[in-house]
């Protein structure tokens, strides 16, 4: 399906009624993924590489409130404190339009289960997004740990209580926890197609990352940067505990975002088609 056609069928639908309907946003996220997969390959990468660099501002304001709070409340009150910046980083990435992992699952894979891509075709651009999301994650993981303790807003030991809490949990846990995430992240990318306004944006986004950092899920690229930084200040967290959490975590993810969204909501697109036919 190509835009020209996608923009045909949401005009055809437009004079029907003032909003728009599960059909319209999916053509949308489909002509958005078609969109993708015809984008010169470095410039994804760069795109992927800012996303990751981008969302270490989260980490960056988790970590101070795991650092400042640190002896001066409880520490299982620390982490529900710091849900209220978590999603800020999101925000500069998702209204920024760089390429984040976990808000392209749905929309990736979708030209695959319409059968316009091929499986191999959504691997390997899945591989150059992941790839560019962890280098510049690792990038300005490293950077805050040397600047944070710096500046006196980071200290090591928050470093370290916020990596232990990100990674304590079993590989079942993490992987569950991931596909919750992996599936809200999918929600908002799909949410955010029907969503006018910038301000409507930026609450939708804040609303969902809240959701997913109030409940303590698991997202691979934060939480890339949060195990990572643990990874390099304490000796708590073993290279052996940010793989296994690495790979678990991307794994969670990319089944929540096209199962739970991409998989369903095509379906119910065929579904309504076929009774319309």
């Amino acid at each position: 399906m190509e835009k020209h056609e996608v923009d045909e069928i949401v005009k055809t639908k437009a004079k029907k009624k003032d909003i728009e309907d599960h059909d319209d946003i999916l053509v949308k996220q489909l002509c958005e993924g078609l969109d993708a997969y015809r984008k010169n390959r470095l410039s994804t990468f760069l795109s992927s590489f800012m996303a990751g660099l981008e969302i270490g501002f989260s980490f960056l304001l988790v970590a101070i409130v795991y650092s400042t709070f640190n002896s001066e409340i409880k520490d299982e009150y620390i982490p529900y404190l710091a849900s209220f910046v978590y999603p800020l980083g999101f925000i500069l990435v998702v209204l920024g339009k760089s390429i984040l992992f976990t808000e392209q699952t749905s929309l990736l894979s979708l030209p695959v289960i319409s059968g316009k891509k091929t499986l191999g075709d959504l691997i390997s651009l899945w591989g150059i997004v992941i790839l560019g999301n962890l280098v510049g994650g690792y990038l300005i993981g490293a950077f805050i740990v040397w600047i944070g303790p710096e500046l006196g807003v980071i200290s090591y030991q928050g470093i370290e209580n916020l990596a232990t809490h990100v990674n304590h949990f079993t590989r079942d846990v993490i992987l569950g926890s991931s596909v919750l995430a992996g599936w809200l992240m999918a929600l908002l990318s799909w949410i955010i197609t029907s969503t006018k306004t910038a301000s409507g944006k930026i609450l939708i986004i804040y609303m969902i990352t809240f959701i997913i950092a109030m409940s303590g899920l698991h997202h691979s690229i934060v939480g890339n940067i949060e195990v990572f930084a643990g990874f390099l200040v304490s000796d708590k967290i073993t290279f052996i505990d940010y793989v296994t959490f690495q790979s678990t975590s991307l794994l969670g993810n990319a089944i929540g975002g096209v199962v739970f969204v991409a998989i369903l909501k095509y379906g119910a697109f065929l579904a309504n088609n076929t009774k319309e036919d």
